[in-house]
């Protein structure tokens, strides 16, 4: 009988955020590392249970999934639940095609030591403030680091553009308009002059 294999990581204080993982040997990029594990419950149940910890109540284990369930961490969980969020992951989870399962997947090559991380995109019904942004505050300090673990509405492509241009366009008619009363006021000031 073989022995199972050695796993990707290890789990460990971080020094980022409380507990995290970590590569326990180099880890190529597209390997498959661990399941994110735990108790399958409804949404609803997700909400009555919220938040887990009172001292801290915006740190949760939950996880959505497409199928309509939530796997809870925090239940029957695995090391999974404890790999911390980054703006700039070395990693990320994908969906079984059934939507039923996650795991996680290296990004890119891992060395061993390096902490494992990916971008929690945090999902909320209804608008994101500046206080839901502040509550769900990201520690990643990496370089692309929106400041929070929620996921952001994406901007439509060219929506700054298409301000600037309709700003451009309404200046160039406010300029043309300006001048052409400009023009008159000086034709009238002429009319009135050459009576």
């Amino acid at each position: 009988m073989s022995r199972p294999p050695e796993p990707w990581h290890l789990v460990k204080q971080s020094p980022l955020h409380g507990t995290g993982v970590f590569a326990r040997r180099d880890i190529p990029a597209g390997t498959r590392i661990i399941e994110y594990r735990g108790k399958r419950i409804t949404p609803e149940q997700a909400d009555a249970l919220h938040p887990v910890n009172p001292d801290d109540p915006f740190h949760t284990f939950f996880f959505s999934l497409s199928n309509g369930k939530v796997i809870d961490g925090g239940q029957n969980g695995n090391d999974a639940r404890w790999i911390n969020h980054s703006c700039a992951p070395n990693c990320e989870t994908q969906e079984s095609p059934q939507g039923s399962r996650v795991f996680v997947f290296a990004l890119r090559d891992i060395p061993a030591g390096d902490e494992l991380f990916y971008d929690y995109g945090l999902v909320m019904d209804g608008r994101i403030t500046k206080t839901l942004r502040k509550q769900y505050g990201c520690l990643c300090g990496s370089a692309a680091c929106r400041g929070t673990m929620l996921a952001l509405p994406k901007e439509k492509p060219g929506k700054n553009e298409d301000k600037k241009e309709k700003k451009e366009k309404k200046n160039k008619k406010d300029g043309k308009a300006k001048k052409k009363d400009e023009k008159e006021k000086r034709e009238g000031k002429r009319k009135k002059a050459k009576s």
